[in-house]
């Protein structure tokens, strides 16, 4: 089955088309400016140079069908016709506590989708301009929703419920939802392959650290807690993120500046991280030049960064009693040969202990570890694109 992979945002699209009888990339593709001058898309059939087309493209039913056009072109597409289209799955980050696992998309999600806008608001309203352009463009292909939320819908209680009062769940349904599911379930079970055992015999912790961070604990096959809350704002210091931080440092800021409404909110999570820490950038690269040029707040800006991971490993290996492989993926985690070392060192006595040459590898499926070690760390590029076609295949597949 062929399955084309739309992630929507509110002026963009990325989309990806994959074979399932053996997972390849057919193509793949972004689309910029949608709803603005200067509109185009970047398309990119495997094996092939990337092409650029400036397009006119007023709403998100125009950029899917300048994707479908493309994906069907003579000289640059992967498809013969629309025939050949298994099903579409959507990225969708919002699913509340409607959804535990990947969904057909049906009448009644998209309900479900919509009430959940208030809890995404810069998220899930493109996400559902996607759905609704691709159901009107292709009417008769299969759509699944696979949800950034779904995969830490597992924790129990004790690790979503805020100590807030009772009340404001019950209303609100404020709690820990976590994010990067997607990516978290993907490495996890790529691990568990590495390491030739069942995902249901192990403990992990995947460590997911762009400039969007988080760590999550999956115990058994099972999330058991994840770093990033009610919103993606708590859990780690990130690129322009302040994760955890005192809540009365909120009305404090607001108070000394006389800021307005939702001033202070647009500062933790615009304006802090390693950004707000260094002064000079929220790309780790910049730091590290910076750092070497002798900027002080730099280094200190990536000292905290590790500590705060530090922080959250040790956490997940009180809260499972025990880990047995422990996961870096996402931009800085694939990458960063340098924060791998910092995050890992002085950690022998719970049995982490990274391999300085094996860990000299950036963008590979890597075990960097060494082979005498209790726990074992593994480099896995992350692959959200690939995890969204798999979910969509098996459930397409069994209708």
């Amino acid at each position: 089955m062929k399955i084309l992979v739309i992630n929507c945002g509110s002026s963009s699209l990325k989309y990806q088309v994959l074979d399932m009888e053996n997972e390849s990339l057919l193509a793949k593709g972004l689309v910029e400016r949608i709803g603005m001058e200067g509109s185009v898309i970047n398309h990119t059939k495997t094996g092939l140079d990337k092409i650029t087309m400036e397009v006119p493209m007023k709403d998100h039913k125009d950029a899917i069908a300048q994707v479908l056009a493309a994906i069907q072109n003579p000289g640059y597409g992967v498809l013969a016709n629309m025939s050949e289209l298994g099903a579409v799955g959507h990225r969708v980050v919002h699913a509340g506590e409607k959804y535990a696992e990947s969904v057909l998309i049906t009448e009644a999600v998209i309900k479900a989708l919509e009430e959940c806008v208030e809890l995404a608001p810069l998220h899930n309203p493109p996400n559902l301009l996607g759905i609704a352009a691709c159901r009107e463009l292709m009417p008769d292909t299969p759509m699944v929703a696979v949800f950034d939320t779904a995969f830490h819908q597992t924790m129990p209680p004790e690790s979503y419920i805020s100590a807030i009062p009772y009340e404001y769940y019950e209303k609100y349904r404020i709690r820990r939802y976590g994010f990067h599911g997607t990516s978290h379930k993907y490495v996890a079970q790529k691990a568990a392959y590495l390491m030739g055992r069942p995902m249901e015999e192990l403990k992990l912790i995947t460590c997911h650290l762009g400039n969007g961070a988080s760590v999550t604990a999956i115990k058994y096959g099972k999330v058991i807690d994840t770093s990033m809350g009610f919103t993606p704002l708590e859990g780690l210091v990130m690129g322009t993120r302040s994760g955890d931080i005192d809540p009365a440092i909120v009305t404090y800021i607001r108070e000394k500046e006389n800021l307005p409404q939702g001033a202070v909110n647009n500062i933790l999570n615009k304006k802090s991280g390693v950004l707000g820490v260094s002064g000079v950038s929220s790309d780790f690269r910049d730091l590290e030049a910076a750092v070497e040029e002798g900027n002080e707040r730099a280094e200190l800006a990536l000292r905290m960064f590790a500590h705060r991971v530090k922080h959250y490993i040790g956490a997940y290996i009180a809260e499972m009693n025990g880990v047995d492989g422990i996961i870096f993926t996402a931009g800085v985690g694939e990458n960063d040969i340098g924060m791998r070392e910092i995050i890992c060192a002085d950690m022998e006595n719970l049995g982490i202990k990274i391999d300085p040459l094996k860990n000299k590898v950036r963008g590979k499926d890597t075990i960097i570890s060494p082979e005498y070690a209790k726990v074992t760390l593994m480099l896995i590029p992350t692959n959200e694109e690939l995890m969204i076609a798999r979910d969509t295949n098996e459930i397409v597949s069994a209708l």
